[in-house]
């Protein structure tokens, strides 16, 4: 592996004095704890952060509301741009930080390897994330649309909160099948149907450094150690789609 080239930590109290509380939507908390392990083990480039997992949503109508976090990784571009219009970001900081992936998949069993097969033979309802209120959601309400399936699952849906929430009722097998995230399969070695990226809009995740903030040195240190291309890879190998793919599919 190689080497990741940051800038040094400032040695001074004011910035090493208290961690990062960094906001981060419910899908990506795992690979982030598991992505800070792995780059960030010895503290050097700045102090294990506190990490405050919730929806988006949630997490966006706190920093509106005065909420202490330093960052913000968001499940969707759409809150992070309106931080950033509205004067709560830091200028210059918005980024897009990964790419959502989606995937069929049932705690039950195996599941036809082909999406249209797999979603026709099932007769029962199928799980996924609020299409109102869920980056991931609106695009698994998307994908049946795309597949001409809305019509015919509309009526049978269990729509969770967030895509964690989805990923938990399909899991328990209260739901024979769910939409979920293809990095929540990935995380437990579970196998799903990839749901191919040209049937819905790209999920982009972004992320902005909050203006309140009074570490901005470290946050940016923290950006710059997860847009590095080893970090990149790692979030790609871990359930995320890589910019080249969503590329191809514009």
């Amino acid at each position: 592996m190689l080497p990741i080239t940051l800038v040094a930590a400032k040695d001074t109290a004011s910035e090493n004095e208290a961690p990062l509380r960094i906001a981060v939507a419910s899908n990506f908390a795992p690979t982030l704890k598991q992505l800070l392990a792995r780059f960030n083990s010895n503290q050097k480039q700045f102090l294990s952060p506190i990490l405050i997992a919730a929806s988006s949503g949630t997490l966006f109508l706190q920093i509106e509301h005065g909420a202490t976090f330093d960052v913000f990784l968001s499940a969707d571009s759409e809150r992070p741009q309106l931080l950033s219009t509205s004067g709560l970001a830091v200028s210059g900081s918005l980024q897009t930080y990964a790419f959502g992936q989606l995937a069929l998949w049932s705690a039950k069993g195996n599941i036809d390897s082909d999406l249209l097969v797999a979603l026709n033979n099932n007769k029962h309802r199928l799980a996924i994330a609020n299409p109102r209120i869920a980056p991931y959601g609106k695009a698994a309400k998307q994908v049946l649309e795309n597949l001409q399936r809305w019509d015919d699952y509309k009526d049978r849906l269990i729509q969770g909160i967030n895509i964690g929430q989805t990923f938990q009722q399909t899991r328990s097998q209260a739901v024979n099948l769910g939409i979920v995230s293809n990095s929540q399969l990935v995380l437990n070695n579970f196998n799903g149907v990839l749901i191919p990226s040209h049937l819905h809009q790209p999920i982009k995740q972004q992320l902005v450094i909050l203006k309140h903030s009074k570490k901005i040195a470290q946050a940016k240190r923290f950006v710059t150690l997860l847009m590095s291309k080893q970090a990149q890879q790692f979030i790609t190998e871990s359930g995320y789609a890589s910019s080249n793919e969503i590329n191809a599919n514009e």
